[in-house]
């Protein structure tokens, strides 16, 4: 029990959620002089099984889509803010982030977390060494994210910040004495 943080009176615990999503990948060939296939992502599959190694899914003339991984959706309590920004686009998003090694465009990309949080995303962006694309939110996920909106979120008050008096100005001759 001591690892545990201390209980405020009344305050009822963070309700993390989770949701299992294959991820999928396209993978096209393009007429590029130094590339010859584009790998993006096009789908997530809601209640996907666990998968060791890409899993074919679609092939056509020129692409192929494959299922790359099955990641966890975490849902946060402190980001139903986001969420709703999300749910009220025309086209609500899931952000597929991955890397790839630049200097072997070929190589198919690593996806490594999902989200539906459009600060998440960013922050993640900051680092320079992270793709991240949205793929459309299938409606099962979007049924979840909003049931989950509707379970946790809570309006923040804005409270203006007052501002502190002003130092008085200082002498310069003071700081010559």
């Amino acid at each position: 029990m001591a690892d545990q943080p201390p209980v405020t009176a009344g305050a009822a615990p963070a309700k993390v959620e989770f949701l299992r999503l294959g991820v999928v990948f396209e993978r096209r060939r393009i007429d590029h002089p130094w590339q010859e296939w584009r790998w993006k992502p096009v789908a997530v599959i809601p209640g996907a099984a666990g998968i060791a190694e890409p899993k074919l899914l679609r092939e056509e003339d020129g692409w192929t889509w494959y299922q790359l991984a099955t990641l966890d959706l975490e849902l946060f309590p402190g980001e139903t803010a986001d969420y709703r920004l999300n749910l009220s686009q025309k086209q609500p998003m899931v952000y597929v982030l991955w890397r790839s090694e630049i200097s072997e465009p070929e190589n198919r990309p690593e996806p490594f977390h999902v989200t539906v949080c459009h600060t998440e995303t960013q922050d993640y962006l900051d680092g320079g060494d992270v793709v991240a694309e949205g793929v459309p939110m299938p409606d099962a996920v979007r049924a979840i994210l909003q049931d989950y909106v509707r379970a946790h979120h809570v309006d923040m008050v804005f409270k203006k910040r007052k501002r502190s008096p002003l130092m008085p100005a200082r002498n310069a001759d003071d700081d010559h004495g």
